[in-house]
């Protein structure tokens, strides 16, 4: 026994200054163990009251269903009776309703197909059209192909060297061709130096001819064209400018001959684009050109260079001709000078003829008087004055008025 009481009373759990021991523990558990079991009691009594309590309540609930399903029951044989008369009214109405709808699917059906007709004839307009725009499509794709193909052709003159001078060449002659008379130009004339220029313009008064150079070198402008990076475009540009000067100094030696060609030669670059960027890009070559005396021009600049050199031409022909204009003028003015004096002559003659004329009516007014007289049978002694009317006229007088009638008389029929 003391050694139980002194086990119980051994020291377990120390908090703070309170020491528990093992006694004071079990004591403690048992307590719990008490406390428990009256918890676990008293829920299951309330348990047993609760289910009782759900019992009567179920059952009221059961009773409550039993009654409610007995009005359902009712409800549903009302309900039924009030279908069967929906049911009634619902088929009458179905029956007008599938009436109704018949006749206005039949209504849309008329609609329908007037409207797929009228749609039908649209859609067939629409592909007449359609078919007429590809038609005017295919002939313009065509114009396309073929334009695509003289491109290509132009691509292929263009990247060999001899063709591509020819082309130029080509476009300087037509230009020059189409502004100047036959025997003013010629083409690959040779100098007294031996160089042939592409074109050779023959000025007047025996001036000194204008040369003109249409072997534009492309090579170098076309590698600017294709250089990929401002290096290869900066190398590509000093070749450019290295060719342009050597062709400027070609022909500013070949061409500028003192007496046979004129102080200044024409290089022609077929293409404007060119000329402008050669304007706007490469300055210097313009300048040093200009130092040589040679001037870039495009085709438009060409075409109204040889304007003007017509325009001269036409002016050095009308200064050799004015001898012959003035030759002229006088001998018209001698022809109008004659054509006066013949008009002044027939307006005498025209003149005398009126005289005449108021003569013969005098005497046919005396005629009418004497006619009157003797219709009325009033004679009298002649006049003084009517005897000298009568009296015979002078042979020489009438000579000249024979001569005078015969005169008038032509210049009647030269006027007729």
């Amino acid at each position: 026994m003391n050694e139980m009481s002194s086990i119980l009373s051994e020291p377990i759990i120390r908090l703070g200054a309170t020491v528990i021991s093992l006694g004071q523990m079990l004591a403690f558990g048992a307590l719990v163990f008490v406390g428990l079991l009256i918890a676990l009691v008293v829920a299951l009594w309330r348990s047993a009251k609760a289910r009782a309590a759900a019992a009567a309540e179920t059952a009221e609930q059961a009773r409550d269903t039993e009654a409610r399903m007995a009005d359902i029951l009712q409800s549903q044989a009302e309900m039924q009776g009030r279908m069967g008369a929906i049911a009634e009214v619902f088929g009458a109405r179905q029956a007008e309703l599938t009436q109704s709808i018949g006749q206005r699917l039949d209504a849309m059906t008329g609609r329908l197909g007037q409207t797929m007709s009228e749609q039908t004839k649209s859609t067939h307009e629409s592909l007449a059209k359609l078919q007429e725009r590809l038609a005017v499509i295919d002939t313009a794709q065509g114009n396309i192909q073929s334009l695509a193909g003289q491109v290509v052709q132009l691509q292929a003159i263009l990247s060999n060297k001899q063709t591509r001078g020819a082309f130029g060449q080509s476009r300087m002659e037509a230009i020059v061709a189409d502004g100047l008379p036959m025997g003013s130009y010629e083409f690959q004339a040779t100098l007294s130096n031996g160089s042939r220029p592409d074109c050779l313009i023959r000025m007047p008064n025996d001036a000194p001819s204008l040369a003109i150079d249409a072997k534009f070198p492309l090579e170098a402008w076309n590698a600017i064209r294709a250089a990929e990076g401002a290096d290869l475009q900066k190398v590509a540009a000093q070749a450019f400018r290295r060719d342009i000067e050597v062709h400027i100094r070609d022909i500013s030696d070949k061409y500028l001959l003192q007496g046979e060609t004129q102080d200044t030669a024409f290089m022609f670059v077929p293409s404007e684009s060119v000329f402008a960027e050669i304007h706007e890009n490469f300055e210097a070559l313009v300048q040093r050109a200009h130092r040589a005396r040679v001037v870039i021009v495009s085709p438009s600049l060409l075409m109204l260079s040889i304007q003007v050199i017509q325009a001269i031409l036409k002016d050095a022909r009308m200064r050799e001709q004015a001898h012959l204009i003035q030759g002229e003028v006088v001998r018209l003015m001698e022809d109008v000078a004659r054509v006066d004096e013949r008009v002044r002559k027939l307006q005498g003659h025209f003149s005398q003829a009126a005289k005449d004329i108021d003569d013969i009516l005098v005497s046919t007014s005396k005629v009418t008087k004497r006619g009157q007289k003797i219709e009325s049978l009033e004679f009298a002694a002649p006049t003084a004055g009517d005897a000298q009317s009568e009296a015979p006229a002078d042979p020489r007088r009438r000579t000249a008025d024979s001569k005078t009638g015969q005169l008038r008389l032509r210049v009647v029929e030269d006027g007729e």
